[in-house]
């Protein structure tokens, strides 16, 4: 058949065919502010799937499906959302907390060891699944961890 016989409510109904956002296996801990976050996410996708209800759902069911899906996904995060703040241990990495490394090159870099949906390498915040988070975590200051074939001593932990 030519595309230009093809109805537009066909492009429209695989558009509203979305998947659902995947779901991470790890357990899902969160820091306080990752907890805010998911539960601030979780409200603006409740928003979304009403103003979509709203709204003539026939004729656009691609924004339905959309806050449907994200709807279903930020419930399951706030569902399994694990508050994790371990008391602190001076000088250890732990969840939580920020690190601060020395390179082989002299580079130092900090980083906020915290849960998946609230890491952002670019701000300083990285998964604890992470190989840089799993090859500091429980390590002290003065450690070296060993991360991509270079080690980094751990100088300081907040």
């Amino acid at each position: 058949m030519a595309v230009a016989f093809t109805k537009e409510e066909d492009y429209e109904s695989q558009a509203a065919d979305l998947p659902d956002r995947p779901i991470s296996s790890h357990p899902n801990l969160v820091t306080a502010s990752g907890l805010a976050a998911i539960e601030a996410e979780l409200a603006a996708a409740r928003a979304a799937y009403q103003a979509a209800q709203a709204g003539d759902v026939k004729s656009d069911r691609t924004a339905m499906a959309r806050a449907t899906r994200d709807l279903r996904y930020w419930s399951q995060r706030r569902a399994t959302a694990q508050l994790t703040e371990p008391a602190p241990e001076a000088g250890k990495v732990q969840f939580g907390r920020t690190v601060e490394i020395e390179r082989e090159d002299g580079r130092r870099q900090s980083w906020r060891i915290v849960g998946e949906d609230e890491a952002d390498p670019a701000k300083g915040a990285i998964f604890y699944a992470s190989p840089l988070a799993k090859a500091m975590l429980g390590k002290s200051v003065g450690d070296v961890a060993e991360v991509n074939g270079a080690e980094v001593e751990i100088i300081a932990v907040r």
